[in-house]
Order: C-alpha cells, then sequence, then structure tokens
C-alpha cells in the first residue's frame, strides 16, 4: 500500500503561504490538506474560498480541502470553483450528508466525509458506496498541535474492514508523527495528515520522509 503524506497548511506561515505551498510540493508532499474553519462547528477561524484560490497557482498536487464548517452544503460549489480536489464534509456537521456527497460528486470532485473521535464508524455504512475517502479525526478539531487520541487505531482498523477492496482512501488527521505513524499505516491508513510533524523545522522533506517511514 502506497502512503500519501498530506502537510496541513494549518501549521505553514501564514504570512509565505504560496512559498509554503510551494516549498512542500518541492519537498515531495503528496497532497496539500486545506482545514477550514468556521470559528461556529470547530472553536477556531482559518480561510476560504479566495485564500484557496490564491494559492491553488502555486502547485499542481491535489488539494484535500477539510471543511469543519456548519453547514457545508451551500458552500460546496465555492470550495469547488476556488480549486479543491478533494472536498470533506464531518458526518456531525451535516443533516443530509448523503445528498452533500452526491453534490460534490456533481461538481465533478472526489468527496469525502470526516469523523470526529466521538463519532463510530456505522455512520458511513449507508453512503460508503458514494465515497471517495474517509477520513479519522485522531484528535478533536479545531487546533493544531494537539496530542494524538489512541482509541482511533482501531477505528482505522474497523473502517479497514469496512472498505474491504473499494477504492476508498482512508485518511488520518491529528498528532500524526514519525511515532504514531507506522501504527496508523499497520491499521489500514494510507493517507497521512500532518502539520506540527512537517513544519516544526524547514527540513521539510526530511520530515515528510520521517513520517512516510
Amino acid at each position: 500500500m502506497t502512503v500519501k503524506i498530506a502537510p496541513s497548511i494549518l501549521s505553514a506561515d501564514f504570512a509565505q503561504l504560496g512559498n509554503e505551498v510551494k516549498a512542500i510540493d518541492e519537498a515531495g508532499c503528496d497532497w496539500i490538506h486545506i482545514d477550514v474553519m468556521d470559528g461556529h462547528f470547530v472553536p477556531n477561524l482559518t480561510f476560504g474560498p479566495p485564500v484557496i484560490k490564491a494559492i491553488r497557482p502555486w502547485t499542481k498536487k491535489t488539494f484535500d480541502v477539510h471543511l469543519m464548517i456548519d453547514p457545508a452544503q451551500p458552500f460546496l460549489e465555492d470550495y469547488a470553483k476556488a480549486g479543491a480536489d478533494i472536498i470533506v464534509v464531518h458526518a456531525e456537521a451535516d443533516r443530509h450528508i448523503d445528498r452533500s456527497l452526491q453534490i460534490i460528486r456533481s461538481l465533478g470532485k472526489k468527496a469525502g466525509i470526516s469523523l470526529n473521535p466521538a463519532t463510530p464508524e456505522g455512520i458511513i455504512e449507508y453512503v460508503i458506496d458514494k465515497l471517495d475517502l474517509v477520513l479519522v479525526m485522531s484528535v478533536n478539531p479545531g487546533f493544531g498541535g494537539q496530542s494524538f487520541i489512541e482509541s482511533q487505531v482501531e477505528k482505522v482498523a474497523r473502517i479497514r474492514r469496512m472498505i474491504g477492496n473499494r477504492a476508498i482512501d482512508l485518511e488520518v488527521d491529528g498528532g500524526v508523527t514519525p511515532e504514531t505513524a507506522p501504527r496508523l499505516i499497520a491499521a489500514g491508513a494510507n493517507v497521512l495528515v500532518a502539520g506540527s510533524a512537517v513544519f516544526k523545522t524547514k527540513d521539510y522533506a526530511g520530515n515528510i520522509a520521517a513520517i512516510r517511514g
């Protein structure tokens, strides 16, 4: 299984965002993870479609846009037009998740669902065939640099069994480091989001390689 590394630009230098995106691209990342927070669903504010549109020309890598917003559905087209390749909505913030996934796919984008640490994986059962990605949060969403929640390793393993042979990426976000990554990969994750662990030093290539293992 090929493991993809998706650095979260939440930990980048916002004053140099275009250059930071270019730097992690050149350092060997696979995707760019973009954490959108609304100060309502999660206790933090980040950025919206104009910022995504502004950094889109800086790389050809996949934009993995994680919407921590409620509601998300009215804004899906805006994020698609801004340059998202994958749009991930939270199960907890969407009363009509099936419809949201249909809308994302109708916009020509890949559709993902994200689960908070306390959300059981069974919630994806009836939409699994509309998914391109499942994102397991291994911290409570809202801030970077939090401690890894151990119970999520087993959740990853259970979701991997649910996915079976479907072409669905299984992504983990939160507390991913060179120490936690091997256990997540062993459990079945094939996309790892890392913020602090990539941007902690300027050796982005070395930090990405260390997580990849």
